[in-house]
């Protein structure tokens, strides 16, 4: 048995623009809050700033069963972590994200969106300082 609270990391695999799960099964609170860290923690190593300067991402959300409380989580860990969160105050589509996050020089944008899967789906996409899909190495 295993502690519910823990969660499964070894099933948090990243595919083409992130990661998606199904809600309830392993997309789950837990496992959003350890790749908000994790996000965080790239931002820090492999996107050092200046002492004077602070990382900024934009976290944006779909219409799919609690994608709003998933990317309020996410916001929380990020902002946790000394990050500039501009959280959607709303649903949004994907493009426009990115299209936050490319006119407003954002680092990273995150959007909780399982895209084209099925409705129990929900996903982690990370989109770079361009507004596209993140490079594999991210």
């Amino acid at each position: 048995m295993t502690n519910s609270n823990a969660g499964d990391y070894s099933k948090i695999k990243f595919g083409t623009d992130g990661w998606r799960a199904v809600i309830a099964d392993d997309f789950t609170f837990v496992n959003l809050r350890v790749i908000a860290q994790a996000t965080a923690d790239y931002l820090a190593k492999d996107m050092p700033l200046s002492k004077d300067q602070v990382h900024q991402v934009g976290v944006g959300f779909d219409t799919r069963f609690l994608s709003e409380k998933f990317a309020r989580a996410v916001a929380e860990v990020l902002a946790g972590n000394g990050i500039r969160v501009t959280l959607s105050d709303r649903a949004v589509p994907t493009p426009a994200l990115s299209f936050a996050v490319k006119t407003r020089k954002l680092d990273l944008g995150i959007m909780i969106t399982a895209s084209h899967n099925p409705p129990e789906f929900n996903g982690y996409k990370i989109k770079n300082r361009q507004g596209g899909a993140a490079d594999v190495s991210v």
